[in-house]
């Protein structure tokens, strides 16, 4: 309850009072005219003025109540304030669309790995998962995912302004996403059986595998540059320069295997 409405309330509440006690004071004079026939009024009059005086009572208490708390009130708002900004300055070190990464990373990585014909079963799998939900399969030990260790604003604004270009911390962190992505995919081909490779997968599973085997890849997370298929990292100008960039700035490596170009992703020093 408002305060003020509060206050214009039991203003009201006294006048009103105030106008039943005239009433009384005019009553108790009656009853000295008619003593008989006043006793009734008199009587309505006090069981009214009670109830009243009951009212007024609940009234101020509940007001002490509203006053204590508004205090508390402006706290709390402050702390929420407090925190909204913290979210603020949090959220612009991750995209938007971080968290689907590996919901649809798990459920598109699935069903590639199996063979055509079993693509079907795959699909009512999914639906019975949706009735029964089983726990996750506990993860290979020595296999992790990829790191995600996106850029902050103080280190694009320490880049020259002609490697910086028209970068922005969104784009740049974005395409730090897709790498992960796409070295999750080349761990997942890697590690997965023979008999759940599709045709089509089978040869890349093999040179990822002899490329996750060299001295200067292996215990890495990594993926080839004909990965780079997007949707936000591309091998255009800006993907060249968001590379260069990450370069510059520790996030990744490169080397040349066979035919292969190879980028490593490395935790920045």
């Amino acid at each position: 309850m408002d305060a003020k409405n509060a206050g214009s309330s039991l203003d009201s509440m006294v006048s009103a009072f105030n106008s039943r006690i005239a009433e009384l004071q005019e009553l108790v004079i009656a009853r000295n005219m008619y003593p008989a026939s006043s006793v009734t009024d008199l009587s309505s009059v006090d069981a009214a003025l009670k109830a009243m005086e009951l009212q007024v009572q609940t009234i101020k208490e509940r007001l002490r109540e509203e006053t204590l708390a508004i205090p508390k009130a402006k706290k709390l708002i402050d702390a929420s304030l407090k925190q909204q900004k913290k979210l603020q300055s949090m959220s612009v070190y991750a995209p938007s669309h971080i968290t689907e990464r590996f919901s649809t990373l798990n459920l598109e990585s699935s069903k590639s790995l199996l063979p055509e014909n079993s693509k079907q079963n795959a699909c009512s799998g999914i639906l019975k998962l949706e009735e029964e939900p089983v726990p996750p399969p506990k993860e290979k030990k020595g296999r992790s995912s990829p790191p995600l260790w996106f850029i902050t604003d103080h280190e694009l604004d320490s880049l020259s302004s002609y490697m910086k270009g028209r970068l922005t911390l969104e784009k740049v962190n974005a395409a730090i996403n897709d790498m992960a992505t796409y070295a999750e995919t080349n761990a997942h081909l890697i590690a997965a059986p023979k008999k759940k490779l599709a045709e089509n997968q089978f040869e890349k599973a093999l040179e990822l595998r002899d490329i996750a085997t060299t001295e200067a890849v292996k215990g890495k997370h990594f993926f080839l540059e004909s990965d780079i298929k997007g949707p936000h990292l591309k091998l255009d100008n800006t993907g060249k320069a968001i590379l260069t960039v990450l370069r510059h700035l520790g996030r990744i490596s490169e080397t040349r295997i066979g035919h292969n170009r190879v980028i490593i992703l490395l935790k920045p020093q």
